[in-house]
């Protein structure tokens, strides 16, 4: 059975959470279960308290992060999130668009102001995402939500390696 970190910050199943709530949350389970509160308490308190700690890390590293928190709301739902992909031509045309996109800008002499607006427009992509997550998962929509889940998953990758791009970019520039 999987761990419901919903639960161990006490939040109801939904991709719609305060993060700022999440935090505080995590704090003062933190500040409870810490190991160091459980120096003098016998061997089996201070496993039981550090494994805590890491399930407590754990659901907070999963809870705060759009991606990782729809993709634990599928799961706890019993969707196969490693199972097939949802092919949409529009996304598929969407995402070859968006490498030829970042593969352009790693072609320019002075690429850092195209790829500032690259990842502000994959940014964009993502929140929209986010906002429609939160309708499907309300609506209890999680074939819809899946399919959203996966887009996500392509825009935090392209992110990623834009990131990279840019701190090789800044690197550069610094030598």
């Amino acid at each position: 059975m999987m761990d419901n970190y919903f639960t161990t910050f006490g939040l109801p199943l939904s991709f719609d959470i305060n993060t700022k709530k999440l935090a505080e949350y995590y704090r003062n389970l933190q500040n409870t279960m810490h190991p160091d509160k459980f120096v003098n308490a016998p061997e089996q308190e201070r496993r039981l308290a550090m494994q805590k700690t890491v399930q407590i890390n754990e659901a907070f590293q999963t809870l705060k992060d759009p991606l990782k928190r729809g993709l634990h709301l599928l799961q706890l739902q019993g969707v196969d999130v490693n199972g097939n992909t949802v092919v949409d031509s529009d996304f598929l045309m969407t995402q070859m668009e968006l490498h030829e996109q970042l593969n352009s800008i790693k072609q320019q002499s002075v690429p850092i102001d195209s790829l500032n607006d690259f990842l502000l427009q994959i940014q964009h992509e993502q929140q929209q995402l986010n906002i429609l997550l939160i309708k499907h998962f309300s609506e209890e929509n999680y074939q819809l939500a899946h399919g959203n889940v996966q887009k996500l998953q392509f825009f935090a990758k392209l992110y990623e390696e834009a990131l990279r791009l840019e701190e090789n970019l800044l690197l550069s520039q610094s030598s």
